[in-house]
């Protein structure tokens, strides 16, 4: 949906489930990591772009807390001194305790929730909730909360309410992502830079969805937590995974099981990728750019074992049908596939990839295309 019929269709359903017209209205995008999968929770870079996707909320002030979603019906009554339910108004309850802890007066608030990002397909709909939601509702409250204030916010709820241990790169791409740039950010130092990214990318969806509270995603940060209390015996200065130099890891080998191993040998490997992959947009090197995303989703698959058969079939496919690069994004275990491709032939080499796919698993897998495009904002 384009974002005027998304702004359209979030003001209708506010009208629709509260019987008024909203206040304002704030908005905030979806995001694809380009490179830097799982590097974000052991303190190295990233390089996403927000996508042209975004989620739209609109709201007003009120007695209590109604929340509605125009994925289902009705509106949802919630309180800000309750637990979490495992619903997505839990994103929303988050965030308006964090503002009251910052001295955001919220006595109630009335808020429809428009969105054009897929749910559970690593495309970041929770940051696009969360970003949004704070965006919208610390004005409502009268307060300016500053980009970085807007991050912290966000992630806040998500991490500390919500309960998934994130990084900061979903909130951080949401909040200072910009059109025709991809966002270098080093998680560990909290440094940003924008890099030339112009052209499109294409998104094949496997059609696997993820639940990242619980499951594999967890399991692979206690992973790296055990991993980096090991690799601290040979190496006590280490802060962060992303800190052991790749000529280490035969070293650390012997103090690390064959599992933990592989698992710090992608944190390595992918933050030097991010880090060569930064290089070649700003030479202009797009073809070793990609090679660098199909080196990335090998060690997704082999070394960090967060790829599924479906997203491993969709990258096969692409290498065979012409495209410069392709891997997984996101957390894993199912969600989009990014594909490069020259923009001539991206078209075809789309429906080639969807083609192949149906005859492996009998479904046309949903592809759309994206460009890098603007961060969070006040829609009015």
């Amino acid at each position: 949906m384009a974002e005027q019929g998304l702004r359209q269709a979030g003001k209708a359903l506010f009208h629709e489930a509260f019987g008024a017209a909203p206040a304002l209205a704030a908005s905030a995008p979806g995001r694809v990591n380009l490179l830097g999968e799982h590097t974000d929770y052991n303190g190295g870079p990233v390089l996403p772009i927000a996508l042209d996707r975004r989620t739209v909320v609109h709201a007003g002030r009120a007695s209590g807390f109604r929340f509605a979603s125009r994925f289902e019906p009705g509106a949802v009554e919630r309180r800000i001194d309750e637990g979490p339910r495992g619903h997505w108004s839990d994103y929303v309850i988050g965030v308006v305790r964090e503002l009251v802890a910052a001295g955001c007066a919220i006595p109630g608030v009335e808020l429809a929730v428009a969105s054009s990002v897929p749910a559970g397909a690593g495309l970041s709909s929770s940051a696009a909730l969360t970003v949004s939601c704070a965006a919208a509702l610390a004005r409502l409250a009268g307060h300016r909360l500053s980009p970085v204030e807007l991050v912290d916010v966000a992630w806040r709820a998500e991490a500390d309410y919500v309960g998934v241990r994130c990084g900061r790169m979903d909130q951080t791409a949401a909040v200072f992502g910009r059109p025709g740039k991809a966002l270098e950010f080093e998680t560990g130092t909290g440094q940003r830079r924008l890099v030339p990214f112009t052209g499109s990318v294409h998104l094949l969806d496997s059609g696997l969805r993820h639940v990242l509270v619980a499951g594999e995603y967890e399991h692979r940060r206690v992973e790296c937590e055990e991993a980096l209390r090991r690799c601290r015996r040979a190496m006590p200065e280490l802060a962060s995974l992303a800190d052991v130099p790749a000529g280490a890891l035969p070293r650390l080998g012997r103090f690390l099981p064959r599992t933990l191993a592989r698992r710090v040998r992608h944190v390595v490997t992918e933050t030097a990728r991010v880090r060569e992959g930064v290089d070649a947009l700003q030479r202009g090197r797009r073809a070793r750019f990609g090679e660098l995303l199909f080196a990335g989703h090998r060690s997704l698959k082999r070394d960090f074992e967060s790829s599924c058969d479906e997203a491993d079939a969709i990258v096969a496919l692409a290498r065979k049908a012409g495209a410069t690069g392709a891997r997984l994004t996101g957390a894993g275990w199912g969600g989009v596939v990014i594909i490069l491709a020259p923009e001539r032939s991206a078209e075809a080499i789309v429906r080639q990839i969807q083609a192949g796919f149906a005859r492996q698993y009998g479904r046309v897998p949903q592809a759309w295309r994206s460009r890098a495009s603007g961060g969070a904002r006040i829609e009015g």
